[in-house]
């Protein structure tokens, strides 16, 4: 297992992390899974066994469930590993009980300090923007955490790339802890991230942890397309159930980069998700994929991605059948200002170039 340093932190963590959201299997996250915790801890035995030292949850996984069994789940080993968590959603029907307000926040980190057993939260990330809270309160309330040793570092999740930089200026502002990660989506089947939040980590100095980095299954090579051009989406699968993430925008790319993906596997006599995940984790700025597992056998393949090696041919390849068309500013900035570009303007453009 490779190690990577988590932005301009001082955590050095596995370039896989352990996902918790089938644990519990609460409400519409049952059509993820219900891993209990008997096979939460097996599951967690497995990866530490393969070098993981990062597990992700969330407080409203199943209603603060995945937080219980995570706690139980790792017990004794707590101190083995780094445990990430978030807050943001709804854990109510008050109208305090949700956003990144002081209150909330408060409320919340006490609730998943008891829920995981633990005494800290080494990344505390907030779950997705909220625009009906001054930045400056959100921000002043983690940095208090930090200060307290309640929780070691923060990061945030699902924000736009002004989002993100509008954060950071005013902690820097402030003199506030700085968020040291982000976590967003990003696959094969979506590669939207590249065009701001990528650069944007490579030019602020954070970590990447990607969620969903196999789409939701779909660039596992388990669906194909049927005669009615639809996907055609097997059983037990979370998209036969009610979840709706991602959304499918262009299904043709996406069979095509399937088709590739299952070239790549062939030749190598692994999976298609092996090879989409070893993808990943050859793009620039990222640090980790969250990887999760209805069953232990599924998760002990994702975990041997750690361990391929794509050709550089494989790699363009792949970039090449799922590489998504320009959008403005960014086709103009390749047509004029490619003799003036910066590090972190390539991480986007150059493959276009």
């Amino acid at each position: 297992m490779e190690y990577r340093q988590l932005g301009r932190s001082g955590l050095n963590v596995s370039t896989l992390t352990m996902g918790t959201m089938s644990f519990g299997g609460g409400g519409n996250f049952a059509d993820v899974g219900n891993t209990d915790v008997k096979e939460a801890k097996r599951q967690l035995d497995l990866c530490r066994d393969h070098g993981v030292n990062l597990v992700d949850t969330a407080n409203v996984y199943s209603a603060g469930a995945s937080e219980e069994i995570v706690g139980k789940a790792l017990g004794s080993s707590r101190d083995d590993w780094l445990v990430a968590t978030k807050v943001r959603m709804p854990m109510g029907d008050g109208p305090n009980d949700q956003g990144l307000g002081r209150h909330h926040i408060r409320e919340q980190v006490e609730a998943s300090l008891r829920r995981l057993n633990t005494d800290r939260i080494d990344l505390y990330q907030v779950h997705q923007w909220d625009g009906q809270v001054a930045l400056d309160e959100t921000l002043e309330t983690l940095d208090s955490l930090v200060r307290e040793g309640k929780v070691r570092y923060i990061g945030v999740s699902n924000y736009s790339g002004w989002h993100l930089l509008k954060a950071l200026g005013v902690s820097d502002r402030l003199g506030y802890a700085r968020f040291v990660s982000e976590q967003i989506f990003y696959s094969l089947q979506a590669r939207d991230a590249e065009s701001e939040l990528l650069p944007a980590a490579a030019d602020q100095g954070l970590g990447v942890l990607v969620w969903s980095p196999l789409a939701g299954g779909l660039m596992s090579g388990k669906y194909t397309r049927g005669r009615d051009g639809k996907i055609k989406t097997p059983k037990g699968t979370r998209l036969a159930g009610e979840w709706t993430e991602p959304p499918i925008d262009f299904p043709d790319r996406m069979f095509a980069t399937i088709d590739e993906l299952k070239k790549v596997a062939s030749a190598h006599k692994v999976s298609a998700a092996q090879v989409a995940l070893a993808w990943l984790l050859t793009r620039p700025t990222i640090t980790s994929l969250i990887i999760g597992a209805r069953t232990s056998k599924q998760l002990e393949d994702n975990l041997a991605a750690a361990e391929l090696t794509l050709t550089q041919d494989e790699i363009d390849r792949l970039e090449e059948v799922s590489r998504p068309t320009l959008l403005y500013p960014y086709w103009h900035q390749r047509n004029t200002a490619s003799a003036r570009l910066s590090d972190a303007d390539r991480v986007l453009l150059d493959p276009y170039l």
